[in-house]
C-alpha cells in the first residue's frame, strides 16, 4: 500500500483547519445583536491564530430608517443596553464597545467613515471585503455602521 504524501502547505492547512473546530464554537452572524431595521450588507468570519487567537464576525450594516450614521450608532447602543450588555472601552476613540451579559462576547462598533479611516491608518484590521463594503456605503451616503463580534473581552 502506497503512503499518501501531502505537500507541506496542504498539511499545514489541514492542521490549521482541525484547530478551527474549537473556533467553530465562536461567534456567528446569528449571534450579533442588531437593532431592528438594520440590514447586513456584508459579513465575514475571520480567525487569527496568532499570539492571542480569536475568531470574530465582522459586518457592515445600513438602515433606511436612521437619519444618520451617528443616529444608527446611538440606536445600536440603546439596543445593546436594553439587552443587558455593558458599555466598555474600545481599542481606540473612534470605536464603541460592549460586553455581553456574562462577558462571553464583545462587540466593537463604529460609524462606517471612522472605521474606514482607522483601516487606512492601520489602527484596526478588517477583511478586505469589509473595507470595500465600507467604501461603498460611504459613496452611497448610507446611514451605516461597522461591527465586530468576538468571543471574550479583548
Amino acid at each position: 500500500m502506497k503512503k499518501l504524501r501531502l505537500p507541506v502547505s496542504i498539511a499545514v492547512a489541514l492542521v490549521a483547519a482541525g484547530c478551527g473546530s474549537s473556533a467553530s464554537r465562536g461567534p456567528s452572524l446569528a449571534g450579533v445583536p442588531l437593532t431592528p431595521g438594520m440590514q447586513v450588507i456584508e459579513h465575514v468570519r475571520r480567525c487569527d491564530a496568532g499570539a492571542n487567537p480569536y475568531c470574530a464576525v465582522q459586518l457592515v450594516v445600513v438602515s433606511k430608517h436612521a437619519s444618520s450614521s451617528e443616529a444608527l450608532l446611538a440606536a445600536e447602543r440603546r439596543h445593546l443596553e436594553s439587552l443587558g450588555w455593558t458599555l466598555s472601552d474600545a481599542d481606540n476613540g473612534d470605536e464603541t464597545a460592549a460586553d455581553s451579559p456574562g462577558h462571553k462576547l464583545r462587540l466593537t462598533y463604529a460609524i462606517a467613515s471612522l472605521d474606514l479611516k482607522d483601516i487606512d491608518l492601520g489602527w484596526i484590521k478588517r477583511s478586505p471585503k469589509i473595507g470595500l463594503a465600507l467604501s461603498r456605503v460611504m459613496f452611497d451616503r448610507a446611514s451605516s455602521i461597522s461591527l465586530m463580534l468576538q468571543s471574550g473581552s479583548a
